[in-house]
């Protein structure tokens, strides 16, 4: 049993313990840096093994998580990102193979250069180190951030939610079995074996030196919580205020399969949109189709008072409304009177997350991505695809909306930093 892996109580205990973590983690980081990338795809795969071999054991622990989530009220909306089926253990078991199926990111050469005095110089991808995830109730982010750390080359110390404990338990035992096969250390893929409150705090305050990088997952207190008070980088989204905007010259019928399904496909995902904007222009024809589709689809629209004109089943939006992130099946509906207006709107309300436009004018389109400041901005596509396997990353660690280093969805080469690699032949200074 690892050091660290004990029942504790006192904020002493879970410093003690936490540090014990990292301490292991960092150890674990030396090793798994030089690993061969066929070594960490053995884990992956013997992971993915692992998991479907386990899956009764995996659902019967989620079964228990969600009872007691229902028990203590959790919404519909937070009980469908905890649950765990066959079909969803079986796509993260593929996620995992589809992470050791990616071009291995260390030792990547970004940049080669010679200069004048003949030293040749190498830009090379090198892990980050021991990478920090605090998240909440979905449990296959105890798969992706592990085997996205593994494929990076990074050791990771992951620390899942409370309402979530019991299945993220059961998926990281696969995890570990996974690098246990592959002759690679079990504190690669490290956890915090207790759902205290204090364990968030160690991390935010790098466990003692050990972490590199925190990446938050949850909801906008844990992740305005971590922005705040971590000690060490952030890679993190406070939250996804996300618009789609149908432009005067959409196509009706793309338009309302795009809000549709952007709003509806899971309501409670960051990349579900949660406002609608629509061109003044094109309202006559376009705004009681969209908002109609919506109601029928089971959303609830809050609008303006031209929403409300066109449809009297639809709420009257407050101001409120225009900055919130709903993560259910609601949606917030505004007319503009401008492609500009809708810019300005996204820019004064939206999070830099994703944003789309529904728009068959290619120069309407193009203002539109190059103006929109966000992470993701999409023409003619649902923004439920602000996900990192549908970027081809194999999954994501999270969605970064800030402006350093890494932004969008945090795959593998993301997880990398880099350091000159200098070749001389004598040389000295002068």
């Amino acid at each position: 049993m690892s050091a660290a892996a004990q029942i504790v109580e006192t904020d002493a205990e879970v410093r003690a313990a936490m540090r014990a973590v990292g301490a292991e983690a960092r150890a674990a980081a030396r090793a798994l840096a030089n690993a061969p990338a066929g070594q960490k795809n053995r884990a992956l795969t013997a992971a993915a093994r692992a998991l479907r071999e386990r899956a009764p054991d995996v659902l019967a622990a989620n079964a228990r998580d969600l009872a007691e989530g229902k028990a203590k009220g959790l919404t519909p909306a937070f009980l469908d990102r905890l649950a765990l089926d066959a079909a969803r253990v079986e796509a993260i078991a593929r996620g995992l193979e589809e992470v050791a199926a990616l071009p291995d990111p260390v030792g990547r050469v970004l940049a080669t250069f010679t200069r004048p005095n003949g030293l040749a110089i190498e830009r090379v991808a090198t892990p980050l180190g021991v990478v920090g995830v605090i998240y909440e109730s979905r449990p296959n982010v105890t798969a992706d951030a592990g085997a996205l750390c593994l494929k990076s080359g990074n050791a990771v110390v992951l620390r899942g939610g409370s309402d979530s404990f019991q299945s993220s338990a059961a998926i990281h035992a696969c995890l570990v079995a996974g690098l246990r096969e592959a002759g690679l250390p079990e504190a690669a893929i490290s956890r915090a074996p207790f759902a205290s409150r204090a364990a968030v705090g160690e991390m935010l305050e790098g466990l003692g030196g050990t972490l590199d990088v925190i990446v938050p997952r949850g909801g906008k207190s844990l992740v305005d919580r971590v922005q705040r008070e971590a000690r060490v980088p952030v890679f993190a989204h406070l939250e996804g205020l996300v618009h789609v905007y149908v432009d005067r010259a959409a196509d009706l019928d793309k338009a309302v399969k795009i809000v549709v399904n952007a709003k509806m496909r899971r309501t409670g995902i960051c990349g579900a949109a949660e406002t609608l904007l629509v061109h003044s222009a094109s309202a006559d024809r376009m705004l009681a189709p969209l908002v109609g589709a919506l109601i029928e689809a089971g959303c609830a629209v809050r609008g303006d008072a031209s929403v409300q004109e066109v449809d009297a089943r639809a709420e009257p939006a407050t101001e409120a409304d225009w900055r919130t992130e709903y993560l259910d099946a609601i949606i917030s509906v505004r007319v503009v009177d401008s492609l500009e207006a809708a810019i300005d709107h996204i820019e004064t309300y939206g999070s830099h997350h994703t944003d789309c436009i529904v728009t068959e004018d290619k120069a309407a389109a193009e203002k539109f991505l190059a103006e929109v400041d966000s992470a993701i901005v999409l023409h003619n596509a649902s923004t439920q695809f602000a996900d990192g396997g549908e970027f081809g990353f194999g999954a994501e660690i999270g969605i970064a909306t800030g402006r350093m280093h890494a932004r969008g969805p945090v795959g593998v080469e993301q997880l990398c930093t880099f350091k000159y690699r200098v070749h001389g032949d004598g040389q000295t200074r002068p």
